[in-house]
């Protein structure tokens, strides 16, 4: 009986401490929900209105606080700027480049710690989660540099007297939708990203991290993620997409994978532009030490290296002559790097694996020849538009190593001077041993010469060239060169050979090696090509070379002009035996004149 009693009275006490403990909690939360939820909205409004000197304001809707799970959920949120205080400050010429608003259906704080805020004063938050956001950034260019403000103190120093500290463990945005408006050009830019997540991770704002250079926005890492991004240029003549992009502000690197440059359809974009056609085609490009936060203000590009990695590029010169005034030297690249717009310094472009292909179309010939350079890699240093870099170097250098047709391996350096007004650049180079029929996917269309056999020993060039004209050396050394003149033929769409052409090069004409004998001494050509200013620059590059080509086979300006003079007597005598024909047919037509009238004579003779 005594044991029954206690056990009794036992669950009695239980219960009686478990709903006290319960009707605490529950009393708790309610005085909790309802008296710090309005001290946690003060707070945040506070911090946010004093870090950013009354230019941001932030509101919601309501708010509800969960004890057990440690949460607060807030709804509704709009976190926008003041457009009178941003017009102010634009006067001032201290507004910022850059503006945001954000709206946020829930946002959830887990983990909170609401003694800490109360007792130490210090606002820690494990995580915030903010659902569906939908995030607006609009660029207007209104300093270049940081501006010295009146009230010059951190974030921390404006918000020390209320808070010791605030701390956030990480900040995740999923499912953005992202839209960003750029004011700075001639007119408005709108870019619209889906699929992109952001996050943030310790931010901390207190007296050791108030000049901390290695955070970001007070984050000691914050991480972009884009996934299947299409766009297209302003001109509307090429589509580029990205398959996913990342970005690290602890690692100062961007990389993207899967990036595009598609043009429009052939006619379409030769018919509505002036301009050489490309395509482009990247695995993956990545950013090493890029300042985010230098692009993100002021739109200058700065990093330590770019590698490109397993890609095409196509590039198909216009074979239609638009009523176009311009001049191609934009094509050149230390001409280039100037239409991008922008303040860039990169110091190394690694290359790896990449094919390259220029095609041109020949009137003549009707037919489209192409250059390939495959597998190409290599480095190029100091490309930057910056005028502080510029000071201290003004010269571009490119190391690269390709295969030629995929054949004859290919080591080539450029120079570029990136501030000369003549544009001044040097291209030298060497071309190993390889069997010289594979060219005739280039010469045939663009020469209408087929080269029927031929061994390449070396070939080299040193050039120097400017916006006007190419000059310099060019060596061909070779075996056994024989060639086929074309022409085209009407009824079949093709190229056939001309047999007395072509063995009138191959007795009369063409140099079958260099040197002519073992031992001799080589044969060298010194080109001097003019650039019309419809021309560009892989377009000069390879005429240049081509004419030196020519010299060093035999075909050089003295043979051109041999051969000239006797296609012109051929002329000539083609014309003169025309003519004896015609005259021959004209005196037989009058003999015949004549015996007709005697015999018509004769005939009325005889009847009368």
């Amino acid at each position: 009986m005594a044991f029954k009693y206690t056990k009794r009275r036992w669950h009695k006490i239980t219960t009686v401490a478990l709903l006290v403990l319960a009707s605490s909690i529950l009393v708790l939360a309610f005085l909790v929900n309802r008296y710090w939820s309005p001290v946690l909205a003060n707070k945040v409004k506070e911090v946010v209105s004093k870090s950013s000197n009354g230019l941001y304001t932030i509101n919601f809707s309501s708010a509800e606080l969960h004890v057990i799970r440690g949460s607060i959920v807030f709804f509704n949120i709009t976190f926008k700027p003041d457009t009178a205080i941003y017009n102010r400050e634009k006067k001032l010429h201290l507004a910022p480049n850059n503006l945001v608003e954000l709206h946020v259906k829930r946002l959830t704080l887990s983990h909170i710690h609401p003694f800490m805020l109360y007792f130490h004063h210090k606002l820690d938050i494990d995580e915030i989660t903010l659902n569906n956001p939908e995030l607006n950034v609009s660029y207007q260019l209104n300093h270049t540099k940081d501006t010295v403000l009146k009230d010059n103190r951190t974030a921390w120093q404006k918000i020390s007297k209320s808070l010791r500290s605030v701390h956030i463990g990480s900040i995740l945005l999923g499912d953005v939708k992202f839209k960003y408006e750029d004011y700075s050009g001639n007119k408005v830019a709108i870019s619209e990203l889906k699929e992109m997540d952001l996050s943030a991770r310790d931010l901390l704002i207190d007296s050791a991290t108030q000049t901390d250079r290695s955070r970001l926005l007070y984050c000691k890492d914050i991480i972009a993620h884009l996934n299947n991004y299409t766009g297209k240029t302003s001109s509307g003549l090429y589509t580029y997409k990205i398959k996913s992009l990342s970005l690290s502000t602890l690692k100062s690197q961007l990389n993207v994978t899967g990036l595009t440059l598609k043009p429009v359809g052939t006619e379409k974009f030769f018919n509505n532009s002036p301009n050489e056609r490309f395509s482009l085609r990247l695995d993956s490009v990545q950013l090493n030490n890029f300042d985010f936060l230098n692009y993100h203000k002021y739109r200058v590009l700065s990093a330590s290296s770019m590698v490109l990695n397993s890609g095409a590029i196509q590039i198909f010169a216009n074979p239609i002559k638009h009523d176009d005034s311009s001049n191609k030297v934009k094509t050149f690249p230390n001409v280039a790097l100037y239409k991008i717009n922008s303040d860039m310094k990169i110091d190394t472009i690694l290359v790896h694996r990449i094919n390259v292909m220029y095609s041109e179309f020949n009137i003549k010939s009707k037919e489209i020849g192409t250059i390939s350079f495959n597998n190409t890699s290599g480095s190029v240093l100091n490309v930057t538009t910056n005028k502080t870099a510029l000071q201290k170097n003004n010269i571009s250098t490119a190391q690269l190593t390709s295969y030629f047709m995929n054949r004859g391996k290919l080591n080539v350096s450029f120079l570029f001077n990136l501030t000369d007004t003549e544009n001044t650049f040097r291209y030298k180079g060497s071309l190993g041993p390889m069997d010289l029929r594979f060219v005739n996917p280039a010469v045939m269309p663009l020469a209408m010469v087929k080269i029927t056999s031929g061994t390449l020993k070396q070939f080299s060039f040193d050039i120097q060239a400017n916006r006007a004209n190419d000059q310099g050396k060019v060596e061909l050394l070779y075996n056994d060169v024989k060639v086929s003149i074309l022409k085209p033929d009407t009824n079949f769409n093709n190229l056939r050979k001309k047999p007395i052409a072509s063995m009138f090069a191959n007795l009369f004409i063409i140099k079958h090696s260099n040197p002519d004998f073992e031992g001799g001494l080589p044969r060298s050509a010194y080109v001097v090509y003019t650039r019309k200013k419809e021309i560009p620059f892989f377009k000069s590059m390879w005429q240049t070379l081509f004419s030196g080509i020519k010299s060093c086979v035999g075909f050089d300006k003295k043979t051109q002009q041999t051969v000239i003079e006797m296609k012109n007597q051929q002329i000539i005598k083609k014309q003169n035996r025309k003519i004896k024909k015609e005259e021959r047919m004209r005196k037989r037509i009058e003999r015949h004149k004549k015996r007709d009238l005697k015999k018509l004579l004769k005939s009325k003779e005889i009847s009368s």
